[in-house]
C-alpha cells in the first residue's frame, strides 16, 4: 500500500491571503482611531495612518478613496456594539439604556469622538463623504430608533400623531449640539434622564 504524503509543516504552508488582508484592515482602522484620539482628525494622514498600521499608503488606497472614508467604517464597526435600540416594554427605560451606551461607548470617548467631530467638519467639503456618513453612520441607527419609537406609538406611549423623525431629532439633537460646538459632554444620569423626560411629555398621549 503507498505511502500517503506527510502534511506539509506550517512554516511551508501558503498564507491564507484572506486573513492577512483582515488582519491589514484592522490594524488600519485601530490605528486611524488611535491617530484621531492623540492628534485629532485634521492632522492625521494617510501616511501616518500606513505607518503606525504597518502596511504600504497603497493597501489603503486600494481599500479606501481617503482618509475619511477610513475613519468612516472605522466608526461604523466601533458603533455597532453602542448603537442598537433595546425593546422592553418599557420606552423611557430603553432610550436611557440605548443612549446611556452611546454616550459611554461612542461619543464620549477620545478615541471615537475626535474622529466623528472631524469627520462632519469635513463632510462639508466632500459631498461623497457626507452621503457616506448619512447612509452608512447615521440612517441605519436612525431608523433603528425610529421602528422603537413607531413600536411605542402603536403601544400607545406616545401620542398617535406624534412625529417621529421629530422625536428623534428632540432626543439626540442636544447631543450633537454639546459635541459640535464644544458645550461639555451630556453626561448619563440625571441629567440624560432630565432630556429623556421633556422629549417624552412632548409626545405623551
Amino acid at each position: 500500500m503507498p505511502s500517503q504524503p506527510e502534511p506539509s509543516p506550517p512554516e511551508s504552508r501558503q498564507p491564507d491571503p484572506q486573513r492577512r488582508s483582515e488582519r491589514s484592515r484592522r490594524a488600519i482602522l485601530d490605528a486611524t482611531l488611535d491617530l484621531c484620539a492623540e492628534h485629532g482628525y485634521g492632522p492625521v494622514t494617510v501616511e501616518a495612518i500606513a505607518a503606525r498600521a504597518g502596511v504600504s499608503k497603497k493597501t489603503i488606497y486600494r481599500w479606501w478613496p481617503s482618509k475619511g472614508a477610513v475613519v468612516l467604517e472605522a466608526l461604523h464597526e466601533a458603533a455597532d456594539p453602542v448603537s442598537g435600540f433595546p425593546d422592553t416594554g418599557d420606552l423611557r427605560a430603553d432610550l436611557l439604556t440605548q443612549m446611556e451606551a452611546l454616550l459611554r461607548g461612542l461619543l464620549g470617548s477620545p478615541r471615537f469622538g475626535r474622529a466623528l467631530i472631524g469627520l462632519i467638519a469635513d463632510t462639508h467639503h466632500n459631498v461623497e463623504l457626507a452621503h457616506g456618513l448619512q447612509t452608512v453612520l447615521f440612517q441605519p441607527r436612525i431608523d433603528d430608533g425610529r421602528a422603537r419609537l413607531a413600536k411605542a406609538r402603536e403601544a400607545g406611549q406616545i401620542s398617535p400623531d406624534a412625529d417621529l423623525d421629530l422625536a428623534m431629532e428632540l432626543l439626540y439633537g442636544p447631543v450633537y449640539y454639546r459635541l459640535l460646538l464644544h458645550q461639555g459632554d451630556l453626561h448619563g444620569g440625571t441629567e440624560l434622564e432630565s432630556l429623556v423626560d421633556h422629549a417624552l411629555r412632548a409626545l405623551a398621549p
